[in-house]
């Protein structure tokens, strides 16, 4: 009995140990919000969590394509030309129901095909199947920024990279540049396509695609709205006191005031600011390459894409304006007795 009691005992410790792992970045937020109010004398409001939405399911964002008039097409029609297995693969059975990554590289791969075939079949006088060809050619050009964020932006491992899977303790000290490259590589395809240029590596795309899938958008979201939420009701707890003019001035200096100051050099400056300066570099590091990917297809996005991305945006630069916001509270709640801690 006494043996059991030792194993529950220990499951206990670890399991509580666990838990506070998972919680050690908000446990940081919630001490130095205690810590600031209790020589203010000011009472910690009740405020409920709120968490940033997901992006709308993958499938609900396709974008319909208009099909063309290639599916009826006897690839053997196109003998000697390098588009007839293409074609072949797009009217097979697999390739009516290829996922949006492989048909985007079958439609690039069609575009790249393309042209060498219609001036075989001008000089062959096959006047008639070339002008087919070159009809869905340049429907195939006009759907490419629909095909790019059925691919991409609507796909099942961007909204992977949005979900949020992992605690928050090391984060982001323990991300990669993996993600970050993946992104990169993909929004410089896009663009490098959407120029004429349609060469593609199939292997390549996939792998970041995968990558991608594998990355902490959601974690970045999540730790962004932890920070702002705290500091936010920081700057609420010392509203009063601001709005009645600070603690300090006229050369006086109360009691609670070297405590503040305190606290929010070694708590704020000496921590949490330091970890907002991580959470910043890694917004700069993973936005810009989704931005730009987000900017070439922005005519075909559906309006719950728009509808989340402004929503996403506006949240994005609340939480990240949050420690300059809380710097300039403090300064106006210490007043002349401010000194020592500066934005990160």
């Amino acid at each position: 009995m006494a043996r059991l009691f030792t194993v529950v005992l220990l499951l206990g410790l670890l399991l509580a140990v666990a838990s506070c792992s998972r919680d050690s970045r908000e446990a940081q937020l919630k001490d130095y919000l205690l810590r600031l109010s209790r020589p203010l004398e000011l009472q910690l409001p009740e405020f409920e969590k709120t968490t940033s939405a997901a992006p709308p399911r993958a499938a609900s964002l396709l974008v319909e394509l208009e099909t063309g008039s290639l599916d009826g097409l006897d690839f053997l029609r196109l003998r000697g030309c390098a588009l007839q297995t293409t074609i072949a693969k797009r009217n097979s059975s697999l390739g009516r129901v290829a996922p949006p990554s492989q048909r985007l590289l079958l439609e690039l791969a069609f575009l790249r095909e393309t042209p060498a075939c219609i001036e075989k079949l001008s000089r062959e006088e096959q006047h008639e199947l070339a002008q087919l060809l070159l009809e869905n050619y340049e429907l195939k050009k006009t759907q490419l920024p629909q095909l790019i964020f059925n691919a991409t932006l609507a796909s099942p491992e961007f909204r992977d990279f949005w979900r949020s899977t992992e605690p928050l303790e090391h984060y982001p000290e323990s991300t990669s540049s993996v993600p970050v490259a993946a992104l990169e590589n993909i929004a410089a395809d896009a663009g490098r396509w959407l120029s004429g240029d349609y060469r593609a590596q199939e292997e390549r795309f996939e792998s970041a695609l995968f990558q991608i899938s594998q990355g902490d958008g959601g974690e970045l979201l999540r730790a962004l709205e932890q920070q702002g939420r705290y500091l936010l009701e920081a700057d609420r707890i010392t509203e009063s006191r601001r709005s009645s003019g600070g603690l300090c001035g006229q050369g006086l200096e109360p009691k609670a005031a070297p405590i503040v100051r305190n606290v929010v050099t070694k708590y704020f400056a000496g921590g949490i600011q330091h970890w907002s300066a991580q959470l910043n570099t890694r917004y700069h590091a993973l936005l810009p390459p989704i931005q730009t990917l987000e900017q070439l297809t922005l005519g075909v996005h559906p309006e719950s894409y728009a509808a989340w991305v402004e929503q996403r945006d506006r949240a994005l630069a609340e939480h990240l304006s949050a420690p300059l916001n809380h710097v300039r509270a403090m300064q106006g709640l210490l007043g002349s007795c401010y000194s020592e801690f500066a934005p990160a």
